[in-house]
Order: structure tokens, then sequence, then C-alpha cells
């Protein structure tokens, strides 16, 4: 069973004993926006849930040097790609232990079975733990299954990754969350106990931080692994304190409950940058914010009517009021600070008597949508509901009525990944730097079965492209082929783009060690707290 045996009042009690300095354990309170999914990275998609998780209980074979989407070493010392690109060996790092818990303790090392667990289960539908927990929505809608043949194990510290055609981005999504690798020896165990679904709530992994407690909607207990294959982390403990209101998050940083916060309303940007006992750091995002139109829904499966819909939007507004200069306008699905960018893109003109006129050569009138709107802030939007309610107000301008929904979120993804909504919004920070986990993650005809793209859009000419390009190592040749994509995408308008936001870290001044992650992650190994 998850560990719920630590009260708010006993959390805010260790809160105040990490805050004044205690000698026994050097503790750092992180706000964060929401409470995760699960507790098993391969089985979601949200940043949420992905911080409470591979970025702190997990390794993957590959990862990113800190701060860049530059790829180095991690559970995987070496590695070698073959001459025709369809066979990926992974040289597997010594000694590393997996975390001792109160409720699993390893007899051996980290080796080859546990990269085939990890990878097999979510290859392999015949596989024992395939249908354990739910499905692999990032698995499946990057194609993966189509493209890996088998893992296989040549010894204990040998893995190969037969490939059934060259990928060029392969490598970097070896380093992306789903990637996890989780310890096969706990799950003989779990499974021989007949609780395999413990895996999602009683995680074991390599990582810096071992699972310590979790109450939904109140907080999440981590300490530091002292067995830690890099080293021990400088902090002994780790709390994400969970808090959706941006408001309280603010307050609980200047009353130093919490040492980092997440997501701050851009409103209070100036308050924090002015605030002596605070540090803000900012870096550019790698992120997109849309509206998506689900294109299996009529009207929405006409092109004309997406345009029309997008031209009807004043996004120079939104900006203004729910960005508050830390935003930019989006004009391709994929943000600027990723290479095959085409700047040569216009933006979609506001414009709502030609909206109109669209709407009436359609042949649509009348017009009744929902628009989903996220409950939680995101990089990509600060404000959802807000943005929702400026979008409803301009559709009403051209006579479209639209009604705003909303759920829990872990309740949104799910209904959205099954097609309830008519228009919903959404975004995307990139994990790997690559323009395939925009273009074809989110666009592929393979997402839109059983992926994350939301639109449902599955149109040949542009999976075609995007598919290309995954077999082509030449950048060039990728660029090309990816501005290409862009324009069929401009041409269709699957999503209205929105907005790329400059992501903001506000931070007690006494942090050291924090760094932005161009991927939108939150890693607190390296993270320290001044004296």
């Amino acid at each position: 069973m998850i560990n719920t045996g630590v009260s708010r009042l006993a959390l805010m009690g260790a809160v105040m004993l990490a805050t004044a300095g205690t000698a026994q354990a050097k503790m750092l309170t992180y706000c964060s926006e929401g409470s995760p999914e699960g507790f098993n990275p391969q089985l979601y998609t949200t940043g949420t849930t992905f911080d409470a998780s591979s970025q702190t209980i997990y390794n993957r074979l590959v990862d990113f040097k800190p701060g860049t989407t530059e790829l180095r070493p991690s559970l995987a010392k070496s590695w070698e790609v073959s001459d025709d690109g369809k066979t990926v060996t992974f040289h597997l790092r010594h000694g590393v232990k997996f975390q001792s818990t109160d409720y699993f303790t390893p007899s051996r090392e980290f080796n080859a079975d546990d990269v085939l667990y990890s990878f097999n289960r979510q290859l392999n539908a015949d596989d024992p733990w395939h249908d354990v927990n739910g499905s692999y929505e990032y698995f499946a809608g990057m194609g993966l299954p189509d493209l890996i043949d088998h893992v296989e194990k040549v010894d204990d510290y040998t893995v190969k990754f037969h490939l059934n055609r060259p990928s060029a981005p392969f490598l970097a999504d070896m380093a992306m969350d789903f990637a996890s690798i989780l310890s096969k020896e706990y799950a003989d165990q779990l499974m021989e106990a007949g609780h395999p679904e413990r895996m999602n709530q009683q995680p074991i992994g390599t990582g810096p931080f071992t699972f310590a407690g979790y109450q939904q909607d109140a907080y999440i207990r981590y300490r530091a692994n002292p067995d830690y294959w890099r080293g021990k982390a400088p902090l002994d403990r780790l709390v994400f304190s969970i808090t959706p209101d941006a408001s309280v998050r603010l307050q609980k940083l200047k009353a130093n409950e919490c040492q980092i916060m997440a997501y701050p309303n851009p409103a209070d940007l100036g308050e924090l940058k002015n605030d002596s006992n605070i540090t803000m750091k900012s870096a550019p995002g790698l992120n997109t914010g849309y509206l998506f139109f689900n294109t299996t829904k009529a009207p929405f499966d006409k092109p004309e009517v997406r345009r029309a819909l997008s031209m009807a939007v004043n996004r120079e507004a939104i900006i203004d009021s729910i960005y508050k200069g830390a935003g930019t306008i989006a004009k391709n699905p994929i943000p600027s600070t990723i290479w095959s960018y085409d700047e040569s893109t216009q933006p979609i003109a506001y414009d709502p008597e030609k909206a109109k006129a669209l709407l009436k050569d359609a042949g649509v009138s009348n017009l009744s949508t929902d628009i989903w709107a996220m409950p939680v802030q995101r990089p990509y939007n600060p404000n959802a509901r807000r943005m929702a309610e400026m979008i409803q107000a301009d559709w009403q301008k051209i006579g479209v009525n639209a009604k705003i929904v909303s759920y829990e979120w872990g309740e949104y993804l799910r209904r959205l990944k099954q097609g309830e909504a008519q228009t919903g919004l959404m975004g995307w920070t990139g994990d790997n730097g690559d323009p395939d986990n925009f273009l074809y993650t989110l666009l592929s005809c393979d997402a839109a079965k059983d992926g994350s793209n939301y639109a449902k859009w599955c149109y040949k000419p542009y999976d075609k492209v995007v598919t290309e390009a995954q077999t082509i190592n030449d950048r060039d040749q990728r660029i090309q082929l990816y501005k290409k994509a862009q324009s069929i995408f401009r041409d269709q308008l699957p999503w209205m783009p929105i907005a790329h936001s400059v992501v903001y870290m506000p931070m007690r001044s006494n942090v050291t060690g924090y760094t932005i992650q161009p991927t939108g992650s939150h890693d607190f190994y390296g993270v320290d707290l001044k004296d």
C-alpha cells in the first residue's frame, strides 16, 4: 500500500524543521503544481508525473547534460550504432544498486535483465506486465512498437536494440522519461505476491531519491539514496508540497515554507524579481501551447472550419492578458528554440469578418461546441481557464457558442485520449530537443491512435514526411522535411498554435545548484541549501 502515514500537520512540522536549517537533515521543499498520476513514468506523458518519478526515483540508459539536450552516459556507460543504423548496442554500467526501502531490499545490482523487463513490458502485448496499471501512451504514440523489432540480452552488461529501420531520434528518445529503467527483481516479487499494481504505487529505481510516502493533493516525500551511483545528493530529504494555486505557492515561497516553486503567475513576476530573498531564474521555453480541434468530429473535420475558428481568436490579446510579456505568439507547432523551425511562416491573421465568411462558405451556422480547459498551470499555459474564457468570447462574436469544460488533471488527460473533447487547450514541452518529439509525437497517425495526438488527426501526406525524416541522419535533409511538415500543418491546422512561453523558476536565495532544464523537467540532484 502507499505510505500515507504522515499527516499534513506532520508535514508542516517537517517543513518548519527544514527551514530552520537543522543539522540532522538537510531538507528542501518544492511547491509543485499538482498531484502525479502515478509513479511509473512509462504510463504517462505529463511533466507533473515525470518530476515526481523519473526525475527523482529513476534513471535511463542515457540522459542529458544539465541545462542542455546534449546526450551523456547514464546507466549505459557507452553505446554504438551499426553502420546500417538498425542496431544500437548499449554497454551497461557495473556496480549500480537499486534502492533499498522498507518494502524492498535488492539482492543484486542493475543488469541487462532490468533493461529487457523495462522495455519488453511496453513492446510485447503478450508480456505479463503489459496491461498492468494502464497503457503506454508515449511509447505507442512515438511508433516504437513498430520501430523496435526486439531487444536482445548479449550478456549481463550488454543489450542490443534491433530496429526495423534506422531512426535518427532513437538515442535521444532513450533519454526520455518513458525509457526509465525499473527493477526486474522487484517486479518478480510483486507478481509472485499477487500485487503487480504496487509497481506504480511503491516505486523502486536507481535514481538519486528514494520514495518515502505520498498523500494525494498534499505531499510526496523522498529520502536521498545513500547508494546512488553518481554519489549521494547534497539534500537529505526532498518534499513536494502539492499546491495547485499559484498565489498560494507564492505565499509559501515568501514565508520560506517552500524553497522552490513551480510556475509563478506572470502578474507576480515583478514582485518576485524585487524580493531580495528570492532568486529568479529564467530561460526560453522549449514549448508550445495550443488549442486542438478534434478532427474526427464534424465540423472540425473540415480545414476551413478550423481556420475560421483560429482566425476568430485574438491571440495578441491572449499573450498580453495571460502571459504578461512572458510569451510570444506561436506560428508553428514547434518552438523557435528548436532546429528546423520555419522562420518564413506567417502568423494566423486575426480577422473575425473573414472567419464568419469562411464558416458560411463551409455551410456551418449556429455552431455549438466545447472548449476543454486544463485545471493546472503548465509552462506553456499559465491560466487555461482564463484563456478558454477569452476564446469563448471571441468565438461568440462570430456566432459560435462554446461551453467550457474541465476535470481533475488525470481525468482530463484520460478523457482527451479517448477523444471526448471537441476542442481543448493543451501544450507540450520538448523532451529531447529533436523536432520529431513535436511533429511526430503529437501529430502522427500513430499518436492519433494511442498517443498524445488529441486532435486525432491522421493525415497521410503529413505522416509520410515525418516518418521519412526519422530514417535520415543528415540534419540538412531532415530540416527540409520538417519544414515541409510545418507547411502541411499550416494548410490543415489541426491545432491553433497559441504561444511559446519563457520559463521562470523562483527560489529562495539560499538555494544553490538548481539548473533550468530545456525539457521542462525539475532535477533536484545537485541542489543544495546554503547555511
